[in-house]
C-alpha cells in the first residue's frame, strides 16, 4: 500500500466471512482437453468437503456462520481461450455435482486488475502484481559477498542461506562445499528456492516480466484475506455477472459474484481445497507469504474486526491459511452399468 507523506489516507475495512473455501483449481489445459470426467470426479469430491467444513465453521462459530466459496480460473497463463467454453463448462459440471460457486475470479487479475469505486468501473487499471513485489523483504543471510544480486532483483526468493556451489564469488572462498541451511530449521533443514518471475523480451522488442504460479496464488491468498488495499480501497470489489460471457478475459472482473446472496468474498480463514499437483506450490507460497510485509493499519483494523465478534485473528497470514489436498482414487461404476473396469496387472 503506498501513501504520500502530507497525506492521511483513511483505510478502508471489508466485510469478511467466517471461512473462504477454494473449491479446486485446475490448469487451462485440463479445462480445454475435453477430460470433464476427471473434472466432475474432483467436483463430486470437494462438494462433500465444501459441506463437511461447513459444517464444522457453524460448529466453530454458530449456526449463522458465514461461509463462502470461490474458484479461480487460470487465464493468466491461458488468455487465448474462449472465456464462454471454459466458464459454461466449470459452471455446468458444478451444477450437475451440486458444487456451490459463489465467487468467480480470474488469476490475471492477480497480476493487473481493473479499479471500481461502488460498483463503476474507474478505467484504472492497478498493477498489483508489481505493488506486492515491492513489500517483500528477503531475509537477511550471512556471510555475503554481495556477489549474487539481491532477490528483489534476481527474481528468486528462499527460506534460507544457499549452498556454497550456487554463488560464484563464494565458491572461490569455501574449501569445502556448504549445503543450503532453512532459517529457523529444527534438527533438519527443509530448504526452498522460489522462482517469483523472471524477465523476457517481447515481439514489441520491450522486457516484461511473467509472473510465476506461485508468486500470482500468493497474491490470490491475500486477496482472499482481506489484506490488500491500495490507497486505502479494497483492491477487489466483486462484480455481477453480465448478460453474457465476454468475449475475452480481460472484459471480465477480477472477481464476478455469482450468488447475490454469498457471504462476503474475504474472510477470516481460507481454505483451498486442491488437486495433489499443488502441494508443492502452496508450499512456496507460505514461504513468499511469509516474506511479504503486510500494512499494519490493514492487519490492525482485521484483528479489531475478529475481537469485535469474539475471534482471536493471528497476525500472521499463514496461520489463517489451511488445504486439503485431495486424491484421485476414484470409485468406477461396475462393468454392467456399461463402464469398463481396467485389468489387474
Amino acid at each position: 500500500m503506498y501513501r504520500e507523506t502530507t497525506e492521511q489516507v483513511q483505510v478502508a475495512g471489508v466485510e469478511l466471512a467466517h471461512l473462504s473455501i477454494e473449491t479446486g483449481h485446475f490448469y487451462m489445459k485440463n479445462l480445454t482437453n475435453g477430460d470433464d470426467e476427471t473434472i466432475r470426479a474432483n467436483f463430486l469430491r470437494v462438494a462433500k468437503l465444501v459441506d463437511l467444513y461447513t459444517e464444522a465453521a457453524k460448529s466453530d462459530f454458530g449456526e449463522s456462520a458465514r461461509v463462502s466459496t470461490c474458484f479461480l480460473i487460470d487465464d493468466y497463463f491461458g488468455p487465448s481461450t474462449d472465456p464462454t467454453e471454459v466458464l459454461e463448462k466449470v459452471l455446468g459440471i458444478a451444477k450437475r455435482c451440486g458444487l456451490r460457486i459463489d465467487y468467480l475470479a480470474r488469476e490475471a487479475g492477480c497480476w493487473e486488475t481493473p479499479l471500481y469505486v461502488e460498483g463503476v468501473l474507474t478505467g484504472q487499471q492497478i498493477k498489483l502484481a508489481e505493488m506486492i513485489a515491492s513489500s517483500i523483504v528477503a531475509e537477511p543471510v550471512q556471510p555475503t559477498t554481495g556477489g549474487r544480486p539481491p532477490d528483489v532483483e534476481s527474481g528468486w526468493l528462499c527460506n534460507g542461506s544457499r549452498s556454497s556451489e550456487h554463488d560464484s564469488d563464494q565458491a572461490m572462498q569455501v574449501a569445502e562445499y556448504r549445503h543450503p541451511k532453512e532459517l529457523g530449521s529444527r534438527e533438519h533443514s527443509i530448504f526452498l528456492d522460489v522462482e517469483l518471475w523472471k524477465k523476457r523480451i517481447g515481439e514489441d522488442g520491450e522486457e516484461h516480466t511473467r509472473w510465476s504460479c506461485p508468486f500470482l496464488a500468493s497474491i490470490w491468498q491475500l486477496l482472499r484475506l482481506g489484506m490488500v488495499r491500495y490507497e486505502g480501497r479494497a483492491v477487489v470489489e466483486p462484480q455481477p455477472p453480465g448478460a453474457g460471457w465476454p468475449r475475452t478475459w480481460w472484459e471480465m472482473p477480477s472477481v464476478v459474484q455469482l450468488n447475490p446472496n454469498a457471504a462476503p468474498f474475504a474472510a477470516y480463514q481460507a481454505l483451498s481445497i486442491l488437486p495433489q499437483s499443488y502441494l508443492k506450490i502452496e508450499h512456496a507460497v507460505r514461504t513468499i507469504l511469509d516474506h511479504i510485509v503486510i500494512d499494519q493499519e490493514v492487519l490492525a483494523k482485521t484483528v479489531k474486526r475478529g475481537a469485535d465478534e469474539h475471534i482471536t485473528i493471528p497476525r500472521e497470514v499463514t496461520q489463517r491459511l489451511s488445504h486439503v489436498f485431495v486424491d484421485e482414487v476414484v470409485k468406477r461404476l461396475p462393468a454392467e452399468a456399461g463402464v469398463t473396469l481396467p485389468t489387474p496387472s
